[in-house]
């Protein structure tokens, strides 16, 4: 039975956890869109998950006062997921402007590969900066603050992110009704690629400045 300490550790890790990545971001956009799709969302909630149990292991283990160490590491990532992030907001860009073969709402349209699907959410996810900052740095620095209870923060933030993912995920064909009409998937793709643009733009800035 845990400790009130290890219990302590493990809900402000949840609840840590839970505030770093319920926002609109790149990769939640993505997670969004696929769930609404139906397309391979077991695997994409699975490789957000995993990403970030790495990552926050990571953080405990000391890998943000590393990363801090090694300014040009961070603005070399800044650069790449900048790149990616531009390259994907024009893709959905063009879905919203040029929809037909691209809103799939359903198994009659185009389905994308899973090797595809897999290494785009790989991409949204370590090409981002924000990522090892909000993940590595900031939650592994919190964690020494819990003592021999940190792994017990990590514990929590780790199930704080599954949930999330899996409930974005899974929970998302709940708004499949809406999306039924070609007009919600371009307001969608639209936001997407809003989202991403001005994620690529701000990586880029960051870069520039030296991350």
């Amino acid at each position: 039975m845990l400790s009130s300490t290890a219990w302590t550790a493990v809900l402000a890790g949840l609840g840590l956890g839970l505030s770093l990545i319920i926002a609109i971001g790149a990769q939640n956009a993505f997670v969004l869109r696929q769930g609404l799709r139906v397309e391979h969302v077991g695997a994409v909630v699975a490789v957000c998950a995993l990403s970030d149990v790495v990552l926050i292991c990571a953080g405990v283990l000391g890998a943000g006062a590393l990363l801090l160490s090694r300014p040009g590491l961070l603005t070399a990532v800044c650069f790449a997921g900048a790149a990616f992030l531009l390259v994907y907001g024009a893709m959905a860009a063009r879905r919203a402007l040029r929809p037909a073969g691209a809103l799939a709402a359903d198994e009659s349209g185009a389905r994308t590969a899973l090797a595809v699907t897999v290494a785009t959410c790989l991409g949204l996810t370590w090409l981002n900066p924000h990522v090892y900052l909000d993940t590595v740095v900031l939650l592994g620095s919190l964690s020494t603050t819990y003592a021999e209870d940190r792994w017990w923060f990590a514990a929590g933030a780790a199930v704080g992110s599954a949930a999330w993912f899996t409930g974005l995920g899974f929970g998302a064909r709940l708004l499949r009704p809406v999306f039924a009409r070609p007009a919600a998937w371009r307001v969608l793709d639209a936001v997407i690629a809003v989202v991403m643009t001005a994620l690529g733009v701000s990586l880029a800035v960051r870069g520039l400045s030296g991350g």
